[in-house]
């Protein structure tokens, strides 16, 4: 088979995580035809783990980007270390049955991989483990933040319920009622992180070229062949898509199984001593709303709003309004910022909110749909994709990700996700600013 692979035309906004990170390790094109066990095609999370760990056992592996390792949302995003889906462990319990706990195990200890790969291979990315709070504005919904920590807890993880107190302790803001902290979560700057893995990847082995989209995939005498836009082929025994949400036609159907959702963040300038007593311990911050709006610090002391917004490509300041107001509501005493970078990038949000993977034709696996997971989940899943490719029937028994057939999301080309995400921002932002209306009096 073979499919013609339309890159797409995405604004290269200068973000925070790019005038900030280290340099990233040399990665050419491909320009001449190459040979190798496994071929995979995407540079993010997802990819580069899986060619990192496919590389420490001896694979020969090669990275096709479409652009540099880290261009799409692996490099664009809030830098959040969550380790934890959309759903909790009793759901995933009442979902899959006996399947559940190794899929619980493997997103629960994803965290910890994060960090460990950042030490083991000294990657400068400013990581700091202050844990992940998720709060809400509204009392009626604490009381199942809190049932979210009891379930965590059970499953041995450090995480604590928030009641209103601990909450505006922790925050500095009066707006959110409580919710829980995740201790084993953390932040980093993405772009760096990326690029550390990169790094740490071609320093196992493995070889990456950048600017090298592949635009055709076909089989021939039992092996893949991918083309590239410059001609070069890359020739595998396997291929892993890791694609995500910048997934296109270069597999049919593929980018119709996701909604690639816009992510925006808008960040201050260094705030110093003003913002000293928010977030404190270098904790991140996420609302429960539908519609979730997300909160840190960098390492300067700027504070980063990010968050859902329209469907269509940032284009000018004004895309960016929503998260600067709510900003302000939560802190009406330090507005109006000053807002220095806004940037966006494309996740890949799955009907089931977990992430999937399919192998749809012998030697091929794809994986994708992190929901705003993806810096812990894509880590996790790149180690584990590396070990179903090498394990044998052992390694796919151990495999805690179920690999299902692929889907394509109905009326796919409707996008009807993004007309009620619009309505819902308006209501979140009216229900912020009678909270501060209240506080004021």
């Amino acid at each position: 088979m073979g499919a013609v692979r339309s890159i797409g035309s995405y604004p290269a906004a200068q973000s925070l995580w790019a005038a900030t990170a280290p340099a990233a390790a040399a990665t050419p094109p491909l320009r001449e035809d190459c040979g190798c066990d496994v071929l995979v095609i995407g540079g993010g999370f997802t990819g580069l783990s899986t060619a990192l760990h496919l590389a420490q056992a001896g694979v020969s592996v090669c990275v096709l980007e479409a652009h540099e390792p880290g261009w799409g949302a692996s490099g664009r995003n809030g830098g959040q270390v969550n380790p934890t889906f959309k759903h909790d462990p009793d759901e995933l319990v009442r979902l899959m049955g006996d399947l559940a706990p190794p899929l619980i195990k493997a997103i629960s200890e994803s965290a910890d991989l994060v960090f460990d790969l950042i030490a083991l291979h000294g990657i400068d990315c400013h990581p700091v483990r202050g844990g992940w709070m998720q709060v809400s504005h509204n009392d009626a919904a604490v009381p199942a933040l809190h049932r979210r920590a009891q379930q965590w807890q059970r499953w041995g993880a450090a995480v604590q319920a928030l009641d209103h107190g601990e909450v505006v302790r922790r925050t500095g803001s009066e707006v959110f009622r409580g919710g829980w902290l995740d201790r084993r979560a953390g932040a980093v700057q993405p772009l760096a992180y990326v690029r550390g893995l990169a790094g740490a990847a071609l320093g196992a082995g493995a070889r990456i070229y950048g600017n090298s989209p592949v635009v055709m995939l076909e089989r021939h005498d039992g092996r893949w062949h991918a083309i590239t836009g410059g001609g070069a082929r890359a020739v595998a025994d396997q291929v892993v898509l890791a694609t995500n949400g910048y997934s296109d036609g270069l597999w049919p159907g593929l980018a119709q199984t996701v909604l690639s959702a816009n992510s925006f963040i808008a960040a201050t300038r260094p705030l110093g001593d003003r913002a000293a007593a928010i977030l404190a311990q270098g904790e991140t911050l996420s609302t429960a709303q539908r519609l979730l709006l997300y909160l840190r610090k960098d390492h300067q002391g700027r504070l980063l709003m990010g968050g859902r917004g329209q469907f269509g490509d940032p284009r000018s300041a004004d895309d960016y309004a929503h998260l600067e107001r709510s900003l302000a509501l939560l802190y009406p005493d330090l507005a109006p910022f000053e807002f220095e970078y806004r940037w966006g990038g494309r996740i890949a949000i799955t009907r089931d909110f977990m992430p999937h993977v399919h192998q749809p034709a012998p030697g091929v696996t794809m994986a994708l749909g992190y929901n705003g997971r993806g810096v812990a989940a894509a880590t996790a899943m790149g180690r584990h994709l590396a070990s179903l490719l090498t394990g044998g029937d052992a390694g796919r028994q151990a495999f805690p990700f179920p690999i299902t057939q692929m889907s394509p999301i109905p009326l796919h080309g409707l996008q009807r996700f993004y007309i009620s995400a619009g309505v819902a921002w308006y209501g979140l932002l009216d229900k912020f600013e009678a909270s501060s209306r209240k506080r004021r009096r």
